[in-house]
């Protein structure tokens, strides 16, 4: 490698543990080269353990398999996590009964239901219920709510565990909108945590359609427990296209890509 090259890559790593991320467009830009060239410097980083590449650009590698807190995750990319909810709502027909689970881009398709009537709304995330109790106390949401009971997750703001897992088998719903800590085409849907993981398991085993909902960071990404294979997913609501390298594979298993942008 050039020492221009060198250069070049430590600037990459300065923006990624300064911002937590590199955009590969935005490289071109700066370098004037191609995005081929930015590939090269990303994998070489890559190779080296530096960061991690991701769709459209790389992150700062995490060294923690800790989930952030729901309060964390809420604040990050939240006006693409709105326009992914904006997007996801708009599958939502007349009369459905519905799953929502407890991630922060679920949490976003809430006020855009509210116009849905006779909906029933099945939900883990104690964010989700006191929303939808607000909304329905203020004659904003007419339909049902039912919330799905168990062990209390304080830090996630979730509930999970055998209890709400059997409390899901007595329901079946028409559509199971699920969120999401990594997905690859390879090694399907994963999350941080197991037990998250098997309840959004059982949601998707009583939905006729699942729908999974991802920012653009969740993309290339792979965690703890595999929630399932993309065989099992109905459709995809994203901030971005999919991967020009995924389409192929996306079209052979059925999967309905849909980018909010």
């Amino acid at each position: 490698m050039s020492l221009i090259g060198e250069s070049r890559k430590e600037y990459i790593l300065n923006q990624i543990n300064s911002e937590g991320k590199v955009i590969t467009h935005e490289l071109v830009d700066v370098f004037q080269v191609s995005s081929e060239t930015v590939r090269r410097y990303l994998e070489d980083l890559e190779e080296t353990n530096q960061l991690k590449r991701v769709y459209g650009g790389a992150v700062k590698i995490s060294r923690s398999r800790e989930e952030p807190s729901h309060l964390n995750r809420e604040v990050l990319h939240v006006d693409e996590k709105r326009k992914i909810g904006q997007a996801a709502a708009l599958l939502v027909e007349d009369n459905e009964v519905i799953f929502i689970d407890d991630g922060s881009t679920t949490l976003q398709m809430i006020e855009h239901l509210l116009h849905k009537q006779d909906l029933t709304i099945l939900t883990n995330s104690i964010p989700a219920l006191f929303s939808l109790i607000d909304y329905k106390n203020r004659d904003l949401y007419s339909g049902e709510i039912f919330f799905i009971g168990g062990k209390v997750s304080s830090l996630q703001s979730r509930v999970v565990g055998s209890l709400a897992e059997k409390l899901v088998e007595h329901f079946y719903a028409d559509k199971a909108f699920i969120s999401i800590d990594g997905i690859m085409i390879d090694k399907g849907i994963t999350s941080f945590d197991e037990e998250r993981g098997q309840l959004v398991r059982k949601m998707m085993e009583h939905a006729k359609m699942s729908v999974v909902v991802a920012d653009h960071s969740k993309i290339g990404m792979v965690q703890f427990y595999k929630m399932s294979d993309l065989k099992e997913i109905d459709v995809i609501v994203s901030g971005v296209p999919a991967p020009e390298e995924w389409k192929a594979e996306l079209d052979r298993v059925s999967v309905e890509w849909i980018a909010s942008e």
